[in-house]
């Protein structure tokens, strides 16, 4: 492991500095607003923005480091969310800040996709696992302190925007500087999404439910907080209490997701997550000891659900496309990132703060209710499956390319497809629903891939 962090440090460091301007700026943003007594509708219009950008740097972002290079791509979107977030200190026109907010997302995915580029071309195969765990630990360490900051500095100036602006000219610093290979040009994988919710509907379903939990809790949890009388300090410690929640549940989340069906585990955390979220979804008013129990639980819950998802889809996909699983899931993830803070912003005007909670309870039965451990057939199963669970950052802080750190991929199969171009659209037999109920009824086996495409082809020759 020491080995490990002299070689990644610098990238480590820039993913933390990333990490604390982007956690104390959506923390900051939502105090603001609440303070100037603006509707919570603005709060999750403004993480909604900054999801919709994430998920849009995706597709930008491959084109700009094709057409620029790794290091300029990245010094270019860091100086331009740099300005953005300062941006925030010269307007205070609200539809202004969500234009800003998009483009501090849409800067951050090129980053991310940088970094992970790096990390993955400079890991050795048997490392990829300590590699990962790394920028993980990276990136939710730097999620939490940009909460504690708002602990020694309660103060809502403008020197928390100088601060954040601070921490992404500091990111620059690392990736300017270094002396390694220049990784080579991506090319992004294509994502194939009716292939993929026909194979893996349940996990896209569990995915864009914990989008829309998540994300929601990043954007309003700090208004929430606010409304149910807590100090600037107190916001701070909440979120970094429930953001720490995520980070410590995932090491036995690891070891009960390598030995019990994924899809019962994935109902049963949704389960606890209705029941946990009921005392703040009922109660307008409650007293600080519950607030806090009460949010520690529902994040250690919450946090759950898209690590659970991504380990049961990867089972019932095979190696080769997992990279484009993995751009299905987040992009799936940022629509409902994008979507739910909108929606319980909406429902905490209308009806008091306590909504939010209200709509994470609901949402959390909605997935009890999707989620049926016995309609998996397992068809599909790939050979080396259960794989093994790896933690994931929750906070959409991660491209695509995160698939190929991932040691369950086989590192060759990534490369090849990663580095070759999209395959043109053809026409394929009927796949078959593995997390469904009507692949269940089916006693055929699936029919080949390869042999529909060859025969298309044939009868499509003049």
């Amino acid at each position: 492991m020491r080995q490990i962090w002299k070689s990644f440090r610098a990238l480590y460091f820039a993913s933390l500095m990333m990490l604390i301007g982007s956690g104390l700026l959506s923390t900051y943003l939502g105090l603001r607003l609440a303070a100037d007594h603006v509707d919570s509708l603005w709060v999750g219009a403004l993480m909604a923005a900054n999801y919709f950008g994430l998920v849009l740097g995706g597709k930008i972002g491959h084109r700009l480091i094709a057409r620029v290079g790794h290091i300029r791509a990245y010094s270019a979107c860091a100086g331009i969310v740099g300005a953005a977030v300062l941006g925030h200190g010269l307007i205070n026109w609200l539809p202004a800040w969500l234009v800003l907010r998009t483009i501090v997302g849409l800067g951050m995915m090129c980053q991310y996709m940088v970094i992970e580029s790096w990390l993955n071309e400079q890991a050795d195969a048997k490392q990829r696992g300590m590699v990962f765990s790394g920028y993980m630990i990276a990136s939710y360490l730097g999620l939490v302190m940009g909460q504690l900051i708002l602990v020694m500095h309660p103060s809502l100036g403008l020197e928390l925007l100088m601060l954040v602006a601070l921490c992404f000219a500091l990111c620059l610093v690392p990736v300017a500087l270094t002396r390694r290979i220049h990784p080579a040009p991506l090319r992004p994988a294509p994502m194939e999404p009716r292939f993929f919710i026909k194979r893996v509907p349940q996990s896209l379903s569990t995915v864009l439910g914990a989008g829309l939990i998540v994300g929601s809790f990043y954007g309003l949890a700090p208004l929430y907080a606010s409304q149910q009388g807590l100090s600037t300090e107190e916001v701070g410690l909440f979120m970094g209490c429930c953001i720490f929640a995520g980070l410590l549940v995932q090491w036995p989340l690891g070891w009960l997701s390598d030995r019990y069906d994924r899809a019962l585990l994935i109902r049963s955390f949704a389960f606890c997550l209705a029941l946990a979220a009921l005392p703040l979804a009922i109660l307008p008013q409650v007293p600080l000891e519950v607030l806090f129990i009460a949010g520690f639980l529902c994040s250690l819950v919450q946090f759950c659900l898209y690590p659970l998802a991504v380990a049961f889809s990867n089972d019932h996909v095979e190696a080769d496309r997992r990279v484009s699983l993995t751009a299905m899931l987040l992009v799936t993830y940022g629509v409902g990132a994008s979507i739910g803070p909108l929606v319980a912003g909406v429902l905490m005007k209308l009806f008091g703060s306590q909504m939010l909670y209200a709509f994470f309870s609901f949402f959390a039965l909605v997935l009890v209710w999707r989620i049926r451990p016995k309609a998996v057939t397992n068809l599909h199963q790939v050979e080396d499956a259960p794989l093994h669970h790896v933690a994931m950052p929750d906070s959409m802080s991660s491209s695509p390319l995160v698939a190929a750190l991932d040691p369950r991929v086989d590192e060759h199969v990534v490369q090849e497809q990663m580095c070759s171009p999209p395959m043109p659209d053809v026409p394929e037999g009927p796949e078959t629903d593995v997390e469904s109920e009507s692949s269940a009824e089916s006693d055929q086996p699936p029919e080949d891939p390869d042999a529909e495409r060859e025969k298309s082809f044939t009868e499509a020759r003049p």
